[in-house]
């Protein structure tokens, strides 16, 4: 873990409400493994007072990449800066994605904006015969990978409003995929909470491994607040999990659904 003074070096719009930001710091890129997070300060006063967690989407040689959506007055002031702007950011943070040796096939599986750490996944397994599915509200909202890391990789795309690709949640693919695969398969997946919860029922129903990545608000990142609890299963022998600590990136046997 580092704490840098990074400088940006680009960040540019990828959709109506979605931006991709390159912060250059070579420690972080070094040592960032998909799944892992940052901490950003957007302000050197008091507002907003807290950083803010991203994760990270990728990495080119010095550079790593942030994919943030605009929704409120913190990814605001993110698309406000400029190429040559410094950012301090404390990271890379928490526990990432374990790699499957081989076998099984990775099957990753995104939500919206949840996407972005399963980018930096099909980024590194680029030699690996993977499928990437990733659902949006409509064709608008379509984020590709290789806008992102400039590799080609193989996307299926679902909208809930059918303008693009299968019509419905992406859970609605993974269950057609899931029936039609004759090959062993382990399931990597990040994305809104009823998302999560459904492929975790459908991987956990047939035995297959899977690995979600939970999405949490954080005030340090590090585990000192415990704003980021998650119920364990009563068989754990814990109560709770913290996402910025022990994940964000949990087997899926090891999360509480019916209490998430």
């Amino acid at each position: 873990m580092f704490e840098v003074l990074t400088e940006v070096a680009s960040n540019k719009r990828v959709t109506h409400d979605t931006w991709l930001m390159a912060l250059r710091s070579a420690e972080i890129a070094r040592a960032a493994r998909p799944g892992q997070f940052v901490m950003i300060r957007l302000s050197l006063g008091l507002d907003p007072l807290l950083r803010r967690p991203f994760s990270i989407c990728g990495v080119k040689e010095d550079l790593f990449l942030l994919l943030y959506r605009l929704v409120g007055k913190g990814t605001l002031l993110m698309t406000e800066v400029r190429e040559r702007d410094r950012l301090r950011v404390l990271g890379p943070l928490g526990k990432g994605f374990a790699r499957v040796e081989k076998n099984p096939t990775p099957l990753l599986v995104g939500g919206g904006i949840g996407a972005a750490p399963l980018v930096f996944l099909a980024q590194t397994w680029a030699e690996r015969n993977l499928t990437f599915m990733a659902g949006f509200r409509s064709a608008k909202d379509i984020l590709s990978p290789q806008a992102a890391i400039g590799k080609d990789t193989r996307l299926l795309v679902t909208t809930d409003d059918g303008s693009q690709g299968h019509h419905g949640p992406v859970t609605g693919l993974l269950e057609n995929v899931l029936q039609e695969s004759k090959a062993e398969v382990a399931v990597f997946a990040c994305g809104p909470k009823l998302m999560l919860r459904k492929v975790a029922e459908m991987t956990m129903a047939r035995g297959i491994p899977c690995q979600v990545s939970l999405e949490a608000n954080m005030a340090c990142g590090l585990g000192a607040c415990q704003g980021c609890a998650v119920k364990a299963p009563a068989t754990s022998g814990k109560s709770y999990v913290y996402v910025c600590k022990e994940g964000p990136v949990f087997d899926a046997k090891d999360i509480d659904w019916e209490g998430f």
